[in-house]
């Protein structure tokens, strides 16, 4: 790939944005209102049906990807087709959410992959990891949903079983990990959604926000340990394969860049020059022979334990309302994430102590006790930032 091809496909792209002038009379006021109803049921009625044809679809142009894996000519028309008639409106929708270029990403990746200038095999896994970005992205759009919908029964539980269904999509990806580091996020995650099911059935709106919280932080461990951690994330990969396979490197490169993605934008919210650096890493115009998986391992480590203060402090800062415990269940599940990392640098009793106090300090945040907590997380802020120094 020539650097100036990279730079085109990886380049930032501007969303314009237009607005329509409103009617002037009664009667065209009206007629534009039945135009608008008619057109979100369009809108519904596709959405409908691009929810039920995305794992299909998302599978289908997968498999016509996966030629290049055995040397095969990848129909990259028939993936286009595919993507742009089925999959680009809820790319679209969740780059309009969130402040991101996915759909111009995957486009280029596949337009690049047809002519010849990117790898197939490097726009197959653009288009895959980004495409679970967007379905990750889809699971805290139906959450957010819910919470907005809260009350309503049907429309809740109508909510969650499309949750469930874009999670379906990433479950091999969690799997994958579990059986590369012997974790059991898959069981994590079940439970999530499990006491997400009880808090609707109960009308229990805390167990529902502390459950969902579950099934997200669970993701960002998958894709922490797809990306950043040691030994088997693809930062370590493609290091390893730059000293004999510069192609595979490259490949695995791209892998880290595009799961990267789904974590960037949290990270950079809390720690933006770990997280920046991280990206630079993985970015394609970084000669893979330079990436440092360990360095990039400590940024991560870094980044989520700033991310664990923060989520602590604003449990602090917000005690005795709905939400201390729901940011304290946050706290504790960014450490989760690192857990491994922790427990490498403060040693494995350390580490013990510093789960349970996590696990206490959520259950002083539910009582609004006031007494027990302010010590424990004084020491959770303490362990957090000798974790950040150990890991400088």
């Amino acid at each position: 790939m020539r650097k100036r091809e990279l730079k085109q496909i990886f380049a930032s792209f501007l969303i314009a944005s237009t607005l329509l002038a409103a009617c002037n009379t009664k009667d065209q006021s009206s007629e534009k209102q039945e135009e608008k109803k008619q057109e979100e049921t369009v809108k519904e009625e596709a959405a409908e049906k691009e929810e039920v044809n995305a794992t299909q679809v998302y599978q289908e142009a997968i498999a016509e990807l996966d030629k290049a894996k055995e040397g095969k000519e990848v129909d990259f028309t028939k993936v286009s087709d595919l993507y742009t008639k089925n999959l680009q409106g809820l790319v679209q929708d969740r780059d309009a959410e969130v402040e991101a270029t996915h759909d111009q990403h995957i486009t280029a990746a596949l337009q690049a992959g047809k002519e010849g200038t990117m790898d197939p095999i490097v726009s197959r896994q653009i288009f895959d990891k980004l495409m679970q970005k967007v379905f990750y992205t889809t699971i805290k759009h139906e959450f957010t949903e819910i919470d907005e919908k809260w009350g309503n029964a049907e429309e809740v539980n109508k909510e969650l079983e499309e949750a469930k269904e874009y999670y379906a999509i990433l479950k091999t990806t969690v799997e994958k990990r579990d059986a590369a580091y012997g974790t059991n996020m898959v069981d994590a995650i079940a439970g999530g959604f499990e006491e997400i099911e009880t808090a609707v059935k109960g009308d229990d709106k805390l167990g529902f926000l502390l459950g969902k919280q579950v099934v997200d932080k669970t993701l960002m461990k998958t894709f922490y340990l797809a990306t950043g951690a040691l030994p088997n994330g693809y930062a370590t990969k493609a290091s390893a394969e730059a000293k004999t396979d510069q192609k595979v490197a490259k490949i695995e490169q791209a892998e880290g860049w595009a799961f990267y993605q789904s974590l960037f934008p949290y990270l950079n919210k809390h720690a933006q020059e770990e997280a920046a650096y991280i990206n630079q890493q993985f970015d394609l115009q970084t000669d893979v022979a330079a990436l440092d998986p360990a360095l990039v391992n400590k940024a991560f480590i870094r980044g989520f334990a700033q991310t664990a203060l923060d989520e602590y402090k604003e449990s602090q800062e917000l005690w005795g309302q709905e939400k201390s415990p729901v940011t304290a269940l946050e706290g504790a599940l960014f450490i989760d994430i690192i857990g491994e990392d922790v427990k490498g640098l403060l040693g494995e009793q350390a580490y013990t102590d510093l789960t349970k106090k996590a696990q206490d300090y959520l259950e002083a945040a539910k009582s609004k006790d006031k007494q027990s907590g302010d010590p424990l997380i004084k020491d959770l802020n303490s362990a957090l930032q000798t974790v950040i120094e150990k890991a400088k």
